[in-house]
């Protein structure tokens, strides 16, 4: 069987974690996770980063950092995780969804405007599959009405927009380190990004619980107390040192990665040439980092068939997510605004092939035969 993933692994991150692991500290904020966001403010230059246990919890942070209250409106695709819409419905928010570009599945920036009231606090964009939204015309939008603007980047590490990393154009940002990701820390794992320096400190008090803490091990209170709203925020340090490990083979995992899903994309452009599928578009704007391969078939029923299909040769294809604004918390939560031209007809269409590290050219020949031999 062919698994649809397998989290990254190197094998530099053993000595790390074991490093960890037999440290006097093991909780929360110790060396690894200092030295993972001292890499992340380099690389990305964004004005502070900061772990936290998964990207759900990151954007819960921006929540709160923005001061959803209820009543709030904010405006996201609904092609996207249920996290993106949870963390601004626990805060009370009203979660409005537009329509997306069918060609990348991103927010359709054009019909943001049209979905703005006197209620709406804050665009949340998805860079789905790593490719960029179009970031200018958003911010602009946004920098029109007085709106924040937050990127979901989970799927984006390292993709750029106009060579501008994702993640930091907006004025918060997330990444996810989830096993499913280019990179991962330990199998859970997330990453706030503040772009404005607005956010800073507030940040630290909320991911500590609403208190001081970090102040205090800086020298800046003789002691620390509850100061604000907060939670428990921080990942162990063996999340941190798993996923410092993986940092120090980005370039590689990238490479690797960068190989597979240009297999996949030129031995199945004969099929896009027929018009029996279509490959992924990526806008000349934007270097992706090659999160995902999917392809995109006719209709659901055609794409249950092409499932059962590679099921049967021992191929692990998925679909990704059902549209928000068509279940029941998003009928309940939300509302869609305009017309849904695109964003469920193009999910029911979209099929994810096996892409992992390490995934070696003949489990990927085997899977690009496979879907040849459907489409014969």
């Amino acid at each position: 069987m062919i698994p649809f993933n397998k989290p990254s692994y190197t094998g530099r991150e053993d000595d790390f974690v074991l490093d960890a692991m037999r440290s006097s500290k093991i909780s929360g904020g110790g060396a690894y996770a200092s030295y993972c966001q001292q890499w992340f403010e380099e690389h990305l230059g964004c004005y502070k980063s900061l772990l936290t246990p998964s990207c759900t919890h990151a954007l819960e942070m921006t929540a709160m950092l923005i001061n959803i209250r209820p009543g709030d409106e904010v405006i996201m695709p609904s092609y996207t995780f249920v996290s993106t819409a949870n963390a601004f419905v626990l805060r009370g928010a009203k979660i409005v969804f537009v329509d997306i570009h069918p060609a990348t599945m991103n927010i359709d920036e054009r019909l943001i405007e049209a979905a703005i009231t006197q209620k709406t606090k804050a665009v949340v964009v998805v860079h789905y599959a790593g490719v960029a939204c179009e970031m200018d015309s958003i911010m602009t939008l946004a920098d029109r009405y007085g709106l924040f603007v937050i990127e979901d980047a989970a799927q984006a590490m390292l993709s750029t927009y106009k060579g501008k990393p994702l993640g930091c154009i907006g004025h918060l940002g997330t990444y996810s380190f989830h096993e499913t990701k280019n990179y991962t820390s330990g199998g859970e794992g997330g990453l706030l990004i503040v772009n404005d320096e607005r956010f800073a400190e507030r940040a630290e008090v909320l991911r500590e619980k609403g208190t001081n803490r970090s102040q205090f091990f800086r020298g800046m209170v003789d002691k620390y107390s509850w100061v604000d709203v907060g939670s428990s925020y921080l990942p162990s340090e063996l999340q941190a040192a798993y996923l410092w490990g993986q940092l120090q083979s980005v370039d590689g995992i990238d490479a690797d990665r960068r190989r597979s899903w240009e297999y996949y994309n030129e031995s199945l452009e004969p099929l896009a040439e027929r018009g029996v599928v279509q490959l992924p578009t990526i806008p000349d704007t934007c270097r992706h980092n090659v999160h995902m391969f999917y392809i995109k078939v006719r209709d659901i029923d055609e794409r249950s068939e092409l499932l059962a299909f590679l099921k049967e040769k021992g191929i692990g294809a998925v679909f990704h997510y059902v549209p928000l604004h068509t279940s029941q918390g998003g009928k309940h939560w939300g509302t869609f605004v305009g017309e849904d031209e695109y964003t469920t007809q193009e999910s029911d269409r979209l099929l994810r092939l096996p892409l992992w590290y390490g995934i070696d050219e003949k489990d990927l020949s085997r899977v690009v035969t496979a879907v040849k031999e459907y489409f014969a």
